[in-house]
Formats: C-alpha cells, sequence, structure tokens
C-alpha cells in the first residue's frame, strides 16, 4: 500500500497487486466499504495475468477523512490523480454501488481518460433515489432517514442498511468481518457521501460513455433494484447486461465464482 497525495495535502491509499500484469483492472469500491470488500476477487483475478489496482476512497479506509466535499465530482478527480500519478493506461475501470456512480461521473468528467472499458456493479446510477421520471429506488425523505440514523449511531445504521445486502445465506463470522470494513470507514466520508448520493444525478453523464460497457447486477438487488440495471443499459450506448440470477446487491460475492469468470472473460474479450 501506498499513498497518492492531492495538492491540499488529501492521501488516497492506493494498492497495487500483480504490477506485473498484462492488463489492468482499477478499482472502486462502494458505500461505506473500503478496498478490501474486493477480497474475494483479489485472491483470484492476479492468476489470470491482471494487474488489480485499488483504492480506498477519501473518507475510506486507510485515506485521508479531510473536511470538506465529497461529492462524485471530488472523488472522480482523485481517480483521475491516482491513474496520473501511476502512469496508467488501457484501463479496465470498475465500479460498485456508489463506486460505480462515481466511476461514471469520472467517465464524463475525464472524458474516458485512459479507460478501455467500464465495469459497473451493482451500480447506484443513474440516481440512488427517487426523482421526477424516475421512480426506482428509495425517496430522498427515506434516504434523510438512514443519514439522520448515521448521526445519532452509525454503527447501528450501517448494520441496519447491510441486513439486505446478500440475496444468499452468509456465515456469521463473514459479516461480523463485512461490517467491520463499514465501522471502519470515517464518520465525515459516511454521511457526507451518502448526502451526495441524494444530490446526483447520473441521466446526463451516460450520454458520455462510448467505450464498452459491462453492466453486472444481482436479480434480487434490494440496496440498487435491478431496474438502475435497465436503466443504465438503455442510457449507455455500448453496454451489454449480466443478470446475476442468485444475486443480491453483493453480487461479487453472492455468486463470487460466476462473478469472477464474467468478470474475467469481458476483460479478455
Amino acid at each position: 500500500m501506498f499513498y497518492i497525495q492531492t495538492e491540499r495535502g488529501v492521501k488516497i491509499a492506493v494498492y497495487d497487486l500483480n504490477p506485473a500484469g498484462r492488463k489492468c483492472l482499477f478499482l472502486v469500491h462502494g458505500w461505506p466499504l473500503d478496498h478490501r470488500m474486493y477480497e474475494y476477487q483479489l485472491n483470484v483475478l492476479p492468476k489470470y495475468d491482471i494487474r488489480c489496482v485499488s483504492i480506498d476512497l477519501r473518507g475510506f479506509g486507510a485515506s485521508s477523512a479531510p473536511w470538506g466535499e465529497y461529492s462524485y465530482d471530488e472523488f472522480a478527480y482523485d481517480i483521475y490523480r491516482v491513474i496520473r500519478a501511476m502512469g496508467l493506461r488501457d484501463i479496465y475501470l470498475c465500479g460498485f454501488s456508489m463506486g460505480g456512480a462515481i466511476v461514471i461521473r469520472y467517465m464524463a468528467r475525464f472524458r474516458e481518460y485512459r479507460i478501455k472499458k467500464l465495469i459497473l456493479v451493482g451500480a447506484a446510477a443513474p440516481s440512488f433515489i427517487q426523482r421526477e421520471g424516475y421512480s426506482y429506488g428509495i425517496t430522498k425523505e427515506q434516504l434523510d432517514q438512514i443519514i439522520s440514523n448515521l448521526n445519532a449511531d452509525r454503527p447501528q445504521a450501517v448494520v441496519d442498511f447491510g441486513k439486505n445486502f446478500f440475496y444468499n445465506p452468509v456465515s456469521e463470522p463473514f459479516r461480523t468481518w463485512f461490517n467491520s470494513i463499514n465501522f471502519d470507514a470515517s464518520g465525515i466520508g459516511t454521511i457526507k457521501s451518502a448526502e451526495s448520493l441524494g444530490k446526483e444525478d447520473l441521466s446526463n453523464d451516460l450520454k458520455e460513455i462510448t467505450v464498452p460497457c459491462g453492466i453486472f447486477h444481482g436479480r434480487h438487488d434490494q440496496v440498487c433494484p435491478y431496474e438502475f440495471a435497465l436503466e443504465l443499459e438503455k442510457g449507455i450506448k455500448n453496454s451489454k447486461l449480466y443478470t446475476f440470477e442468485q444475486s443480491g446487491h453483493g453480487v461479487f460475492y453472492d455468486e463470487r465464482e460466476k462473478f469472477n469468470e464474467t468478470l474475467i472473460n469481458f476483460i479478455n474479450e
């Protein structure tokens, strides 16, 4: 692990596994997780000559948690900073949940800078909350209640949020470990990025994506409903939807063998 430092001194934690790999996969985690959510991918993908670069977004994991902006624009800029500093090229950019929304913003803001393919996993997009003409997801009032709960008792709010994360049963030790990743996030980053989930609308950003895009989504997703994926497929020209019939939001673990195989095939196509 090493740090890329921004102009204002914010440190972004970066993890570079198998740097000699022939193809470069750049992994962006979801809310309120960090790079460790991809453990069951990082254990496998390097065997297939894939370099895995993952980060902890600001406010999460080992990265700095500054007071200030936690908008999709700022997160996307951090990704750009890391890619530029490391000199990465021909990247397969993958984002999960809120991370999926952030990489869409990256594609729109930085004109697909050095990206070969885009991978959206259970993406919280085009919008995480319901809006006029968009009836999918939770309401603004429901998100406001989640944020209120975070301010009152963040650990309990995070546990409550994660109850419907997986479709298939997981062991109690696994759930304890997974929750511990969420607990390690900063309060500032958790709350401010949750606020961004309610503010951001990526409908116009989708039009800017021209590289091949794989949309990976669980049929039983109760956090980012399957309708999100259908909207993404309609809005992104060069996209293909991969449906995981026995998965919820945590598709990367619910059907991890199928997920990994599909991801490897998409990268190598």
